[in-house]
């Protein structure tokens, strides 16, 4: 895991790099989303539906953690969809702890498979 300060740095280069790539501002649940609309293959453009939004935004959570064993993907259906199964509990973290957790994990999602165009 990076230390805080390294996180934050990395963090906000890795901000900067999805807005100026986008045109917008995304927050870490938005960021999420991308990636469980990534994973889905989903098109980008696609209007989305709260219930979609949380789906999406849980495939994200599901697809970040697979590196610290909380969750193996088990399979993908036949529209595309990946199914995980939970290996590990997730800690009780505060807000500041889930955060810092979820934030090493896109990081490392993204170095892997390339969220931002390069």
């Amino acid at each position: 895991m990076l230390p805080e300060e390294e996180l934050q740095q990395r963090w906000l280069q890795f901000e900067s790099a999805l807005t100026k790539q986008s045109g917008k501002e995304y927050a870490l649940d938005d960021i999420l989303i991308l990636i469980g609309i990534q994973q889905a293959g989903l098109p980008s453009q696609k209007e989305l539906s709260e219930k979609e939004k949380a789906d999406l935004l849980q495939l994200g959570i599901c697809s970040i953690l697979v590196p610290a064993k909380y969750y193996e993907l088990i399979w993908v259906d036949d529209i595309g969809w990946p199914h995980f199964k939970q290996l590990l509990q997730l800690p009780n973290y505060n807000l500041a702890e889930r955060t810092f957790l979820l934030k090493q994990y896109v990081l490392l999602y993204n170095d892997r498979n390339k969220l931002l165009k390069t």
